[in-house]
């Protein structure tokens, strides 16, 4: 995405000096607060693209946004397994042994972003009564993103943390910084529901470029997220119609055929299934390749998941091979996760450290076809969530292998589905999130769901411990951060970790 990147450039240059050390480092740089900035459309502009490269990276090079959804989503799951350069915080995600002063729980970089996109909301609308060519239309676009992508932000830290605090007016001075308590869970998400609403009649339905409609906030982003909360929220009539919305389109499809999954979702990028990503390339590598390459590894695939995940055929003379397996989600030889450091879906050759740019996939078309599935299914439709899921399930050559799929039972079509979830988004960020909402589900009516995944994931004379731990609902969240509960005297810790 050339046009991202060089407005990115234009906006590391505005944002180059040292950010302020108070509570959240939420004070963006004078550059794009004073007045002499915001003028004209083009630097209101500028300051939308640099939310969407604060996503990329962050200004103070501290851990990047797409290294936290990678460790918030995966680590604690039975996808992954910690390699010899794990660090000892990434041990203790693994172990259900969390602290406050584990580096994964500084939400700190998630804030920076946030107060990007506050800044954008706040002061881009004085902007048109400076500029005359500044439309209100254009005007609607720049807040309908940073909404969008303030909502998507919000959205990651109500599931890591349940409980944050909710700032929704832009730091751009000393005078703005004061301390916030955090906001119940259910404000919050009230609250991102409120904004995206907003943001959906402000937003494109394309911007006529194909790398800018993967890797800019559109209306279909907007109904994928909605989507998503709104099953979290277990809205479900909600969000079976945002899922409608993107269906209904036309303008998204599974890559099916003789393509390969690999090489046109995540190799290329801004496949025709992508809806949206962030879009890495060699001007901005991503954090993956030191985390998963066989000489630096931090992260491996579970030993399990090719027999009990994805499924070895035994049986047929021509054996069935589901698609989204070995040389897609891992190299199964030496259990490397191939998505986002392989060249190519033969498993045989690494992208060298300079080519590491495969795309953070937030959402994609398959997503939404399952989480309607899953929507619909909890609204007694299960025979209508099965053809969903077999879709999917048929462009994947996906293998039978171990239970049935049982359409006649929404408990059998539930399961289901979120074991079809694990095979298709295999180390995408979603796997906890995904186990934690099915389990959390009419009163944690199935915390076996999380006790089983773990179960998978930790050694076993620790197992017991973190049964015990995870019976208790406030552990399935991360702690506040050490740091943010000395600087900040209203947030108040977790009381799993008090």
């Amino acid at each position: 995405m050339k046009q991202l990147i060089t407005y990115t450039a234009l906006f590391a240059v505005i944002i180059s000096t040292a950010a302020c050390n108070k509570w959240l480092d939420l004070k963006p740089q004078d550059g794009i607060v004073r007045d002499e900035f915001w003028q004209t459309k083009e630097q209101v502009d500028a300051a939308v693209t640099g939310i969407y490269a604060s996503l990329l990276g962050s200004p103070d090079n501290s851990i990047s946004l797409a290294e936290y959804f990678f460790i918030w989503g995966e680590a604690r799951t039975d996808m992954v397994s910690p390699g010899f350069r794990a660090t000892s915080d990434e041990y203790d995600l693994v172990n259900v042994n969390i602290l406050p002063t584990n580096v994964f729980a500084n939400w700190r970089v998630v804030y920076q972003s946030i107060n990007y996109c506050n800044t954008v909301i706040d002061l881009a609308p004085a902007v048109r009564e400076l500029d005359n060519t500044f439309t209100e239309e254009h005007l609607n676009r720049a807040v309908g993103e940073a909404l969008a992508i303030r909502s998507l932000l919000y959205f990651y830290l109500v599931r890591t943390f349940e409980e944050v605090p909710l700032k929704l007016n832009a730091t751009t001075s000393d005078e703005d910084l004061e301390p916030v308590a955090k906001s119940p869970a259910a404000v919050i998400l009230d609250q991102i529901v409120a904004d995206l609403k907003k943001a959906e009649p402000f937003l494109p339905l394309t911007y006529n470029n194909s790398a800018k409609d993967k890797g800019r906030a559109t209306r279909y982003t907007v109904n994928a997220i909605l989507a998503d909360v709104y099953l979290w929220m277990e809205k479900y009539t909600e969000a079976a119609a945002e899922c409608d919305k993107i269906i209904s389109s036309n303008r998204f499809g599974l890559i099916g055929g003789d393509l390969s999954l690999f090489n046109e979702i995540y190799f290329k990028g801004n496949s025709s299934e992508s809806i949206f990503e962030l879009q890495f390339d060699a001007q901005k590598l991503n954090p993956f390749y030191f985390m998963h390459h066989t000489s630096t590894r931090r992260w491996s695939a579970a030993a399990h998941l090719m027999e009990e995940v994805f499924g070895v055929d035994v049986i047929n003379p021509e054996p069935v091979v589901d698609k989204r397996g070995e040389g897609n989600s891992l190299r199964a030889s030496d259990l490397t996760i191939w998505k986002y450091i392989g060249a190519n879906d033969a498993g045989t050759s690494f992208r060298a450290a300079e080519q590491s740019f495969a795309h953070w996939i937030f959402y994609r078309y398959a997503d939404v076809l399952l989480m309607k599935a899953e929507a619909i299914n909890q609204l007694d439709q299960p025979l209508e969530a099965s053809r969903l899921v077999k879709t999917v399930r048929e462009r994947a050559n996906a293998l039978d292998f171990s239970i049935p799929m049982d359409s006649t039972s929404v408990q059998g079509m539930e399961e289901f589905i979120l074991l079809e979830r694990q095979r298709e988004f295999a180390f995408e960020g979603k796997r906890w999130y995904d186990v934690l909402r099915n389990a959390k589900r009419n009163n944690y009516q199935q915390l076996i769901y999380l006790l089983n995944m773990v179960g998978v994931s930790i050694p076993k004379e620790r197992q017991q411990a973190a049964f015990n731990k995870l019976r208790d609902k406030n552990s399935h969240y991360m702690p506040v951060y050490q740091y943010e509960l000395q600087t900040n005297k209203l947030l108040v810790q977790n009381p799993f970790y008090k």
